[in-house]
């Protein structure tokens, strides 16, 4: 028997059954009490009945991708980050808690670059195909609903009155537009409201019929609250690097392309104010018509080493999004710089590890250009693989451009080369390791931070990303 009196063969059935129940009864108080109406009632039921099913979803989906695992699969503990030295089997996994297993990326495009070699044959891989996933307990059904009554909430009442002010201004002046909006958010902040069509029509009253259906066209493309809460369901998986992610990105999309509910990538992303750079992917995973959110965050494993580390400032911004008085935001504002400076260094120290491997590939130019002679096909053809979430073709055009002048005065040379070199073979190689930074780096927000310039690796790094810096810099005014 259980510890909790269930038989052992129904174990995760029964509990979690129950536990469906007791967020039903939630949910039921919730619209009961006004919180949340009848729609986003009935959409939370659906996430959060037949739980079991939707985890199994889960699992299905990862073994799509990953096939199987290729260690064994252990509890993991939020509050330390970690696994618990645990293996558990599949009949033991369960909705209410959160595990973690290690996959191969099969289709890696860095598999077997980058390695250290120690004495004699000893051979350790600096960066691998490994992909450790983290797979989240169901969110707490009280913390959804302070989501979709609270920051979801205010998100969608900014959105309807940012889409009332929009079309009226358009038609009448800039005073009956804020007029009109500013009682529609009175109106949406007195009780959950989610048909702002009803609502905006009754405000403007008769007389508007000039404007009222531009008005319920916009309207209707504002995304309700309850379709915001996408993480009910959610795994985490962490790579090496960053060209590892967007493939596995890309093969997700190519293999079930009508189940993508919507792709993010902030890999690059300097103007969020927190300085997060992860990729997310959001999957439906439910069935018979029914849209079942599943989210998929993506994150390179030095970032999240820096994410650990900001849990309690994380905590209390968030503990403060919905409040609004200036002590607060203040708070918050400290809060937010700082999170963004810390994550900064994550961004840095992921560059090094890109830096250090531009190193190795370096080493490896020679015996490249010796093995290759002769037979027209490089050691580094198709790798990285050629990505479609990439910086804008201008960068590149750019840097390819000023690259090509440094190379015809010498800036960069070749230096471990087993015979003289042409121009364009130098041109060649350059151009690899520029497309390699490009597509392995991140932006960062230091201008006067660079790596070491005492190697090529080291000198041609900071060469590329000041070019990203300065492209951003004139972007942004």
């Amino acid at each position: 028997m259980s510890p909790n009196g269930y038989s052992d063969s129904f174990y995760a059935e029964d509990l979690t059954a129950d536990n469906d129940r007791k967020n039903q009864a939630v949910i039921e108080q919730a619209r009961a009490q006004g919180r949340i109406n009848d729609e986003a009632a009935a959409y939370l039921s659906e996430l959060y009945s037949d739980s079991i099913k939707w985890f199994r979803e889960v699992f299905y989906f990862l073994g799509k991708c990953f096939g199987a695992p290729k260690a064994p699969v252990m509890r993991y503990d939020y509050a330390t980050d970690s696994a618990i030295d645990e293996p558990i089997k599949v009949s033991d996994i369960n909705p209410l808690s959160p595990y973690i297993v290690h996959h191969r990326l099969d289709a890696d495009p860095m598999r077997n670059q980058f390695f250290t070699s120690g004495a004699g044959h000893k051979i350790d891989l600096a960066v691998s195909s490994i992909v450790t996933v983290i797979v989240g307990a169901q969110k707490n059904v009280n913390r959804a609903l302070d989501k979709v009554t609270g920051k979801y909430y205010a998100a969608y009442v900014d959105d309807v009155c940012d889409a009332v002010y929009r079309v009226i201004s358009n038609r009448k002046n800039d005073a009956s537009a804020r007029a009109v909006s500013d009682k529609v958010r009175e109106k949406l902040t007195e009780k959950y409201i989610s048909t702002p069509a009803e609502t905006v029509l009754s405000i403007i009253g008769g007389g508007h019929e000039d404007i009222a259906v531009e008005l319920v066209r916009a309207l209707d493309k504002v995304r309700r609250p309850r379709m915001r809460l996408q993480d009910v369901w959610r795994a985490k998986c962490l790579f090496d690097l960053i060209p590892q992610a967007r493939t596995f990105i890309e093969r997700v999309c190519a293999m079930m392309p009508d189940r993508i509910l919507s792709v993010r990538d902030n890999f690059y992303d300097m103007k969020n104010p927190r300085n997060y750079r992860d990729a997310k992917l959001i999957i439906d995973i439910g069935t018979d018509g029914h849209i079942v959110p599943m989210e998929i965050i993506c994150q390179v494993r030095t970032f999240f080493e820096f994410e650990r580390k900001t849990h309690g400032h994380y905590e209390i911004a968030r503990h403060n999004e919905t409040k609004k008085t200036a002590s607060v935001i203040k708070t918050s504002n400290t809060i937010e710089r700082k999170l963004a400076d810390f994550m900064e260094k994550g961004v840095r120290e992921y560059n090094l590890m890109i830096c250090q491997c531009l190193e190795d590939l370096f080493d490896r130019v020679g015996w490249n250009i010796l093995y290759s002679q002769g037979t027209n096909v490089s050691m580094f053809d198709g790798f990285p693989k050629p990505c479609k979430l990439y910086y804008p073709p201008k960068i590149l055009d750019i840097i390819v451009d000023k690259l090509d002048g440094a190379i015809e005065n010498e800036v960069f040379r070749v230096k471990n080369a087993p015979a003289k070199l042409t121009q364009a073979q130098e041109s060649e190689i350059f151009h690899f390791m520029a497309r390699f930074i490009l597509v392995a780096a991140m932006p960062y927000f230091g201008q006067d931070w660079t790596v070491s310039p005492d190697t090529m690796a080291g000198k041609l790094f900071n060469f590329v990303m000041t070019e990203v810096q300065r492209y951003y810099k004139k972007s942004s005014k």
